[in-house]
C-alpha cells in the first residue's frame, strides 16, 4: 500500500504533535486548479450499498463492483468521484477501514478517477450504527443515508477525541497520496434535514464549533491535497448576508465548492457570487432533472466558467436517489418518477439516456468509447 503503512503507523506515533499547516493563498490554490484538467465526475455510492457503511464495511465491501462501475465512469470521460466515509468505520477497525479505502483508490486509479473524499456529513440519518443496514424503503429518495458523526457522538463532548483521532488517521495515511484530489471535510454541516429527524436542537451551533477543529486537524497531518467544505444554503452575495456556518467554510477552505440543483441562471449567480473569492470553484453537487438542473444546460455552462462539475449519483441502486427528494412525502410505489431525478446509468450499464454520456464525453473530450444501451 502506498504511504499507507507509515502513515498509519505515524498516526500513532505522534498523533497531534505534527505542526498543522496554513491555509492555502490564493495564489497556491490556484496554481494546483492549473495542474488539473477539467474536474469532471458523480457523487459515487456503489448500486449494492445503501449508505457509507455498506459500502466501506467489511462484509459488504465489493471491489468487483466497485471496479465495474468506476469503468463505466471512465468510459464516458468522467474524472472524479466523490466518496462519503463514515467515522463509526474508524472506530471499529482503522486498520482494517485503510486497508479497504487503499483498495477502493487502487480501483479508482487504474480508472484514471482521484476521488474527493467525504469526511462528515449532516444530511438524513441522525443514528448511524455499524453491522447489517436496513433494505431501502420502497419508492422513496435515499432512505438509508446516515450522518457522521451521529446525533449521540455530535452531542457528547468525551467523543471528539475519537473524531480527531479519526480525521488525523485517514488524513495521514493518504493526504500525500496522488491517488486523492482533494479532502471534503463536512457535507452541508449545518443541515436540520428538514425536521424529519429527532436531532440536537442546537445541531448547527454544535457543528459551527467543531467545523474549525476539523480544518486544524486535517492540516496537522500536513496533507498536500486541498481542504474544503462546501456552501449549499443561504445567499453568498454580500458577507453581510452570510450564515455564521458559511462564513467558517469559505474563511477555512483552501478551494471554494458549493451545491446547486437550480436552473441554470442560478447556478451562474450562485458561480459569480463566489469569484470575489478568486480560488478555484468546484460545484460538487448538481443535476437534479426534475428541478431544471441537467448535463444539458449546466454542464456546458460549468466549462465555460472553467468550474468543476461533479452530478449527484452513477448508478441507480439502492440509494434509490432516481426517486425525487418529494417522495420522502409521497413514495413512488404505485408508480415511477416521470423522469429520473438522479443517476447517469440503470444497474446493467446502460445509459438512462445515451445523450448525456455522449455530452459528457465530447465536453471531457476523454473516456474510451461511448456506450451503447444494452441489448
Amino acid at each position: 500500500m502506498r504511504f499507507v503503512a507509515l502513515s498509519f503507523l505515524l498516526t500513532f506515533l505522534i498523533g497531534s504533535t505534527t505542526q498543522g499547516q496554513s491555509r492555502w493563498t490564493e495564489e497556491q490554490a490556484n496554481a494546483w486548479y492549473a495542474r488539473q484538467p477539467w474536474i469532471v465526475g458523480a457523487n459515487y455510492v456503489p448500486s449494492d450499498a445503501i449508505n457509507q457503511l455498506e459500502m466501506f464495511q467489511a462484509a459488504t465491501f465489493n471491489p468487483t463492483i466497485n471496479d465495474r462501475e468506476l469503468g463505466l465512469a471512465e468510459s464516458i470521460g468522467m474524472n472524479t468521484m466523490r466518496v462519503f466515509l463514515q467515522d463509526q468505520l474508524w472506530q471499529q477497525d482503522p486498520k482494517g477501514f485503510v486497508k479497504r479505502l487503499d483498495t477502493f483508490l487502487a480501483i479508482a486509479s487504474r480508472h484514471h478517477i482521484r476521488p474527493i473524499l467525504v469526511l462528515f456529513d449532516s444530511c438524513w440519518e441522525p443514528n448511524p450504527h455499524l453491522g447489517p443496514q436496513h433494505p431501502p424503503i420502497p419508492g422513496v429518495h435515499n432512505s438509508g443515508w446516515v450522518q457522521s458523526p451521529g446525533a449521540a457522538e455530535l452531542s457528547d463532548p468525551s467523543y471528539e477525541p475519537k473524531l480527531k483521532e479519526y480525521v488525523v488517521g485517514i488524513v495521514s495515511a493518504f493526504g500525500k497520496d496522488d491517488r486523492v484530489l482533494a479532502w471534503d471535510l463536512w457535507n452541508e454541516p449545518d443541515n436540520t434535514n428538514g425536521g424529519r429527524f429527532q436531532e440536537p436542537k442546537n445541531k448547527p451551533e454544535l457543528v459551527a464549533a467543531l467545523l474549525p477543529k476539523v480544518f486544524a486537524w486535517a492540516r496537522s497531518a500536513q496533507p498536500t491535497q486541498p481542504l474544503t467544505s462546501g456552501v449549499w444554503a443561504g445567499d453568498w452575495s454580500d458577507p453581510a448576508k452570510e450564515s455564521p456556518m458559511t462564513k467558517i467554510q469559505l474563511a477555512e477552505s483552501d478551494i471554494i465548492t458549493f451545491h446547486n440543483y437550480g436552473w441554470p441562471e442560478e447556478f451562474e449567480a450562485r458561480v459569480r457570487s463566489l469569484e470575489p473569492l478568486h480560488r478555484p470553484i468546484l460545484c460538487t453537487e448538481y443535476m437534479a432533472r426534475g428541478s431544471g438542473s441537467t448535463f444539458d444546460t449546466i454542464l456546458p455552462l460549468a466549462k465555460k466558467l472553467n468550474v468543476a462539475a461533479i452530478n449527484w449519483g452513477l448508478v441507480a441502486g439502492k440509494t434509490q436517489t432516481y426517486f425525487p427528494w418529494d417522495s420522502w412525502q409521497h413514495p413512488y410505489v404505485l408508480s415511477q418518477p416521470t423522469i429520473w431525478f438522479h443517476e447517469v446509468f440503470r444497474q446493467d450499464g446502460s445509459p438512462y439516456r445515451q445523450r448525456e454520456v455522449e455530452l459528457i464525453h465530447e465536453l471531457t473530450g476523454r473516456g474510451v468509447g461511448i456506450l451503447t444501451p444494452a441489448q
